[in-house]
């Protein structure tokens, strides 16, 4: 099920919200926990029924595994054990699912072999409640996390907002939440900060996101001949899509968390402010980041065992961050140049200080928009085919046919009401391009946003404005980006 649906919208929220009040209002406290879990359970399952398997399993599994990780002593070779195995068994399922057919594939290339695939279906959302699960265990084995009730361990796990695309929580920020008196009585003032990140959210998804998808995708399957300008549209607008496809996910989660009174960590900081890529690591999925640097790149040694040491841990969380969000060249590729962009700037990091921020930020928006080029690409020739475009410095007629993609139907209009001469279309589409950028950029976040909120009546009528106007274009619903990953 989509945030950005009719049935979410108006069936399955309402009537969780309706519920979860309701029956902690009569002090029905593990009735509602458990109606939150039904609702969540229903939110995964509309996709497809079969995947509850996958979901009930690795929660059943992993609850049990911490349970008998506990019961050990702290330092003891049982503690310890139970812990790998744990731990091997949450990612043995997700390599089955996610990496298979893609090592066995290449083995085959390699070696010529005739090894079978499994042409398994990716489950969605398991990259996101599999390192959940990984950070309790480890926190199981480091005691550090205690013994939570069955169902409060589930609903940890299966909260429907971040279930399929993060924020990637931790049980230590979301359980003692669930189990505050305070946050299971209605709150006019959260609800009201949710339904302004809600509105927000949808808006980036609904009328920006899918607007620039619909111009990447014409611009892919167009690549020969697009020249200078037309590549670095297309380009531009997948480094637009992505943004406002996965920031607007979580601007939705995070606001509909609210709505039951739950807060989830931020996952964007305007990461596209950034003036290095080792600052936008730092604004851009914040959560995935925090991952990884607690229970990898620390593990490995983080910055403890010298300056080239640190480096390889660097390089290598930038690998397996590539291949974490996607079971393809393209993504081991992209990972690889982040990993080398954040180790020069760790290198170079008085030289860097030296360069004016005029100078800085464009070099790392190139950098970022390039890279992005391999994130979106099916193979990595197609990517280095649209940057072969890119800067070819062939400046060609900006092509209609992108134009025509984009076509959400208020810049529609306003094209036709300037006419259809190709300079209109062009000023039309580079505005809202420009627009777009510098909303991105300059514009207060939402967390920023919510950090300072005052409800007002001038603020809901805008955000009511802005769920109509995007439940208007829900006809065209999209699933997002980070669905596939």
């Amino acid at each position: 099920m989509l945030f950005n649906s009719y049935i979410f919208l108006f069936v399955l929220l309402p009537l969780s919200l309706a519920g979860y009040y309701l029956l902690n209002h009569f002090r029905h406290d593990q009735v509602a926990k458990c109606w939150l879990v039904a609702a969540s359970l229903f939110f995964y399952a509309y996709f497809n029924p079969w995947y509850l398997l996958i979901l009930g399993g690795s929660i059943v599994l992993n609850f049990l595994f911490g349970r008998l990780i506990l019961s050990q002593p702290q330092e003891s070779a049982g503690r310890c054990a139970a812990a790998v195995v744990a731990i091997l068994l949450n990612l043995g399922v997700l390599f089955c699912f996610k990496y298979y057919d893609f090592f066995v594939s290449n083995l085959n290339a390699w070696f010529a072999g005739d090894w079978p695939l499994l042409h398994l279906v990716l489950p969605l959302g398991i990259s996101f409640f599999t390192f959940q699960q990984v950070s309790y265990i480890v926190d199981c084995r480091r005691g550090t996390a205690p013994r939570y009730p069955f169902w409060d361990y589930a609903l940890f796990v299966s909260f429907f907002p971040q279930l399929v695309a993060g924020p990637i929580v931790l049980h230590s920020e979301m359980l003692p939440q669930f189990a505050d008196p305070a946050r299971k009585k209605f709150n006019r003032e959260n609800f009201a900060k949710g339904m302004t990140a809600l509105a927000l959210g949808l808006m980036k998804k609904c009328l920006l996101a899918d607007t620039f998808g619909a111009g990447v995708t014409w611009g892919y399957a167009n690549i020969e001949g697009l020249g200078t300008g037309n590549a670095a549209l297309v380009i531009l607008a997948y480094t637009l899509q992505i943004y406002f496809d996965f920031s607007g996910y979580c601007d939705m989660a995070t606001g509909i968390g609210l709505l039951f009174n739950i807060e989830l960590p931020q996952n964007f900081h305007s990461p596209y402010r950034a003036l290095t890529v080792a600052d936008f690591w730092k604004r851009w999925h914040m959560t995935l980041t925090r991952f990884f640097t607690a229970y990898l790149y620390i593990p490995l040694g983080g910055n403890r065992r010298g300056k080239w040491r640190t480096y390889g841990n660097v390089f290598l969380v930038f690998l397996v961050s590539g291949l974490w969000h996607g079971a393809n060249w393209t993504f081991i590729l992209w990972g690889a140049l982040h990993g080398a962009a954040v180790v020069f700037c760790r290198a170079a990091g008085s030289w860097l200080k030296r360069i004016p921020r005029l100078l800085l930020w464009p070099l790392t928006f190139l950098f970022l928009n390039c890279t992005w080029v391999f994130f979106r690409a099916e193979s990595i020739a197609q990517g280095w085919a649209l940057l072969r475009e890119f800067f070819s410095l062939q400046f060609l007629h900006l092509d209609v046919r992108l134009f025509n993609a984009m076509a959400l139907p208020e810049l529609t209009a306003v094209r036709r009401l300037l006419g259809q001469d190709l300079r209109f279309n062009t000023i039309v589409i580079l505005a809202f391009f420009l627009c777009a950028l510098l909303g991105a950029v300059f514009l207060r976040n939402t967390n920023e946003r919510l950090a300072d909120f005052r409800p007002s009546a001038p603020l809901a009528l805008l955000s009511a404005g802005l769920i109509l106007w995007s439940i208007v274009s829900l006809t065209g619903v999209s699933v997002f980006l980070y669905f596939n990953f």
